[in-house]
């Protein structure tokens, strides 16, 4: 795990930025009195490989985020591993510019973008990126919706940021504390089909909408975010050859298959697994071996 920063460029109500806004930004009194200071003192005090800016309204030559990027990435202390992302200006940045695209905020297109590195930044509360005294708990994502965020997101190319607000005093309430911890206890039986991965040449299966798929070295992983209804699921994608394996991340023991046609496709037989024997509550992967 490495560090990463967010910085919002502006500070809605700080009165030197207000200033600026009264002339039009002719002039940068809060650039190069706040924002400049604090932006070097983050990378060269912190080092971080991350720097995720936001908020940037007003036109790109006020924030100076040219002359920042270029000593960031040329002679900073982090310029050899920082990456960063599209918001440092407000006029054509976003999904243009930056080390990662965000583009807007829960992005995600759902189909693989092969031009640039993608970033579904999203929150676990449905409604703010800060902590609300007044959320309830319909207003959090279940761990069915993240994981699809999540599984979705990396079938297609991109990274997910899951986003919980602390409260005022740097507290993470229990809601937030047990979806990451229960994040924690998915990847830690499924991280093999996540961490490192590529996208595979079908994002989402062509007959089950409820399977995305990543890739991996010889292994291509089918991850089921719904169980099957029956004893056999069928993939459209994948095509078998005289040495597929099929296994679950997780669970002993390998499934039994066959065609599904002969231009494609595999049936995969499910044993009958006890509740107490599966490997996660939610989301299953299956390990594909010898699949075209």
């Amino acid at each position: 795990m490495t560090l990463g920063l967010y910085h919002s460029l502006y500070e809605w109500f700080h009165p030197f930025y207000m200033k600026d806004v009264a002339n039009n930004f002719s002039t940068q009194d809060y650039v190069k009195n706040v924002l400049k200071p604090e932006l070097y003192d983050l990378i060269n005090t912190y080092k971080p490989e991350y720097l995720y800016a936001d908020g940037p309204h007003g036109p790109d030559t006020y924030w100076g985020s040219q002359e920042f990027l270029a000593w960031l990435y040329n002679e900073s202390p982090v310029k050899d591993t920082i990456v960063t992302n599209d918001r440092w200006c407000d006029n054509g940045c976003k999904c243009h510019h930056g080390g990662t695209f965000t583009c807007t905020d829960r992005y995600n297109p759902g189909k693989l973008l092969s031009y640039h590195k993608w970033e579904n930044a999203m929150t676990v509360d449905r409604y703010s990126w800060g902590f609300r005294r007044n959320m309830i708990f319909e207003d959090v994502l279940d761990m069915k919706e993240l994981l699809y965020q999540l599984v979705s997101t990396v079938s297609c190319g991109g990274n997910m940021l899951m986003n919980v607000g602390p409260t005022a005093d740097g507290r993470i309430v229990p809601i937030f504390q047990q979806r990451l911890l229960q994040m924690g206890e998915w990847l830690s039986v499924n991280g093999e089909a996540i961490y490192s991965t590529k996208p595979w040449r079908a994002q989402n299966d062509t007959i089950n909408q409820h399977v995305w798929y990543t890739s991996k070295l010889d292994a291509v992983y089918a991850v089921l975010l719904e169980w099957p209804l029956t004893d056999e699921l069928t993939l459209g994608a994948p095509i078998s050859a005289s040495g597929t394996q099929v296994t679950m991340l997780g669970y002993e023991g390998e499934f039994n298959w066959k065609p599904a046609t002969d231009k494609g496709g595999i049936i995969v037989t499910f044993p009958s697994i006890p509740v107490s024997k599966l490997p996660c509550q939610w989301a299953w992967a299956l390990k594909l071996e010898n699949v075209k």
